[in-house]
């Protein structure tokens, strides 16, 4: 019986990580790979908590599975110090390269392959859908973990914008969610301000607090994903996450039939998501462009 690891970055309560299992466990049945029958499926949930993540992690290696499938950059780089011989396929993972993760996208050449999230330049199409919603906004937060290879090129990409958008950008180091509320309350208080959530499972584990935090002090916030927007955040520009998890199983089955991961190039998304929550917008009292409204693939009201 083959055996599959899997460490997802959400706590096994939120309806988010289940959806995205379902997707996985679904097509691999569909390939023809069925928990308890010719296939063992080992699950971990640490919810955004690194140093829980770390000993899921040490406990599925020692396991041995045939495959890892994981997401979120930490998380990632944990798996890869403790073994570069496991095959790994990662989902909600940006810039692999930059992190050390593969030597390239098309070749990644070690025992890691997967799906990516976002490339830097992300940092600045966030910052431009901030001050679209928000024109006055002169002064923005960017939500991010200084140790994050991935969060540091997006905050990079976000500064080099601010000039021609008459903006400041600031970066707010959170590791964690006890520090979640003070640094946005205390960025909130000098007004005219605005914040950007980079992706990361403690942010995500944190959701509702930071929404509602950021409703408190009418503060205008880009997300990254569509469950954010969902849970009370005003827009999120993101992918489609539940995609990459079905995907991720498709390249699991090719492994377990042979394939080496390093020879399975990481894929990078095509389509992205823009989610506006008008229920939000009114709370705050931010009149969203007419025109950004059409733009949006989905109006939460």
């Amino acid at each position: 019986m083959r055996r599959i690891a899997v460490l997802m970055p959400f706590a096994t309560t939120d309806p988010e990580g289940q959806m995205r299992l379902a997707a996985l466990l679904d097509t691999l049945q569909g390939l023809g790979w069925i928990d308890g029958k010719n296939v063992r499926i080992e699950l971990r949930w640490p919810a955004g908590d690194f140093a829980r993540a770390k000993s899921d992690a040490a406990e599925l290696i020692s396991w041995t599975p045939d495959a890892i499938v994981t997401g979120s950059n930490p998380v990632v780089a944990e798996l890869l110090r403790l073994t570069r011989t496991i095959p790994i396929v990662f989902c909600q993972v940006s810039d692999p390269v930059a992190g050390g993760f593969v030597r390239s996208l098309a070749r990644p050449g070690s025992n890691v392959t997967g799906f990516t999230n976002f490339e830097s330049g992300m940092g600045s199409k966030w910052l431009d859908l901030l001050k679209e919603i928000a024109p006055h906004v002169s002064r923005v937060g960017v939500l991010y973990l200084p140790e994050a290879p991935s969060h540091v090129e997006m905050l990079r990409a976000a500064e080099a914008a601010a000039g021609p958008r008459a903006v400041s950008v600031s970066g707010l180091a959170v590791r964690n969610a006890g520090q979640l509320e003070r640094a946005i309350t205390t960025f909130a208080s000098q007004g005219d301000s605005g914040l950007v959530v980079l992706p990361h499972p403690i942010y995500q584990a944190g959701r509702e607090l930071i929404a509602e935090v950021a409703l408190r002090h009418r503060l205008p916030v880009i997300y990254p994903f569509r469950y954010f927007a969902v849970q009370g955040g005003l827009v999120s520009y993101g992918i489609d996450q539940i995609d990459q998890w079905r995907a991720a199983a498709g390249y699991v089955d090719r492994i377990l039939k042979g394939e080496k991961p390093g020879d399975l190039p990481v894929q990078q998304p095509t389509k992205f998501q823009l989610v506006v929550n008008l229920k939000t917008a009114k709370e705050m009292g931010l009149i969203i462009p007419e025109s950004f409204l059409i733009r949006a693939d989905e109006v939460i009201e």
